[in-house]
């Protein structure tokens, strides 16, 4: 993709403090090598939460891309491979992690791994639903999941090989098991657990932990194709209560699983050890009437400090 194909940014991040910061993206042939290394720039805008916890959101610039796999790769639910027109939107740098989750929701899951800055997981789709939804009551900017399509436009970030480092990876470059190869780099490490966020190279578009790590929950319905998809990025519902998407691969898949094009399904009342999500914002403009919302939930939970408790244990009994 050319910078010609791109629509622009979101028209409101230049009233906000928009911060530009600095990375590298790197890029692998087919043997896992490093052929080359880029210096990158983009911006982001920081949402504050209580006790010093942030959360970094990325401008992602609008575009056109070809979503799934053609003909001869991938698997059958990644076809038809079509054209998709995505506008611009925020996305978040990292995966949601435990403290930020513990920010907002005050309570935390019973996490598989362990730790404040690794992803949290163990969230089914209906948690991260929740947690889009507090987070907007708080800040009054509309979060919510990525639409599928923005998730692989965003994964992507203009590459059209499997991955957004190139042909293959390694477990240098990702979390997944790497007793298990792509192409023909050599084998790598099986670390069994979650990462920290952040702890491998991020791609062009600023995103870090798109590949392998945890799977992550996309707003859509499943569908067992692309035929019919809407070609303007928008969430694909369905008229059941459908099955849900996850996106990206986890530590417990081979790299075949981590593409950018890989999709899984689940029930979206249910969170497997590998499954988080990162969120997305159309636009940094602020709703009144949802921040004012954010006193009448917070007047809730004072009044009914055990609600949140019961309905977690209600969750997990039924697991």
């Amino acid at each position: 993709m050319t910078t010609s194909d791109l629509i622009g940014v979101p028209d409101d991040i230049e009233g906000h403090s928009a911060q530009e910061f600095e990375f590298e993206v790197v890029t692998v042939n087919g043997l896992g090598e490093i052929t080359e290394r880029q210096t990158h720039t983009a911006k982001q805008f920081i949402e504050n939460l209580d006790g010093g916890v942030s959360l970094g959101m990325v401008v992602i610039p609008g575009g056109t891309f070809l979503m799934g796999s053609r003909a001869g790769y991938g698997y059958e639910d990644e076809r038809p491979q079509h054209s998709v027109r995505v506008s611009s939107f925020l996305m978040g740098k990292y995966p949601v992690t435990q403290e930020q989750w513990e920010g907002v929701m005050e309570w935390i899951p019973p996490c598989r791994c362990r730790g404040v800055r690794r992803p949290v997981d163990r969230v089914s789709w209906y948690d991260a639903r929740e947690f889009c939804e507090r987070l907007s009551e708080r800040t009054g900017r509309v979060y919510r999941l990525p639409s599928e399509a923005e998730w692989e436009y965003a994964c992507r970030a203009r590459t059209t090989t499997p991955f957004y480092f190139g042909e293959t990876i390694t477990t240098d470059l990702a979390n997944y098991v790497g007793e298990h190869i792509y192409r023909s780099e050599p084998k790598g490490i099986y670390r069994h657990e979650t990462t920290e966020v952040g702890s491998f190279p991020p791609n062009a578009f600023g995103l870090y932990d798109m590949h392998g790590n945890v799977w992550e929950w996309c707003a859509d319905a499943w569908h067992d194709n692309y035929v019919g998809a809407p070609a303007d990025g928008s969430v694909w519902e369905s008229r059941s209560d459908s099955q849900r998407v996850l996106r990206g691969g986890c530590w417990h898949d081979p790299p075949g699983l981590c593409r950018s094009a890989a999709r899984l399904t689940h029930v979206p009342h249910e969170g497997e050890d590998f499954f988080g999500f990162r969120v997305a914002l159309a636009s940094l403009e602020q709703n009144t009437q949802t921040q004012s919302g954010t006193n009448r939930a917070r007047a809730n939970q004072r009044i009914h400090p055990t609600r949140l408790i019961a309905r977690r244990i209600r969750t997990w009994f039924r697991r």
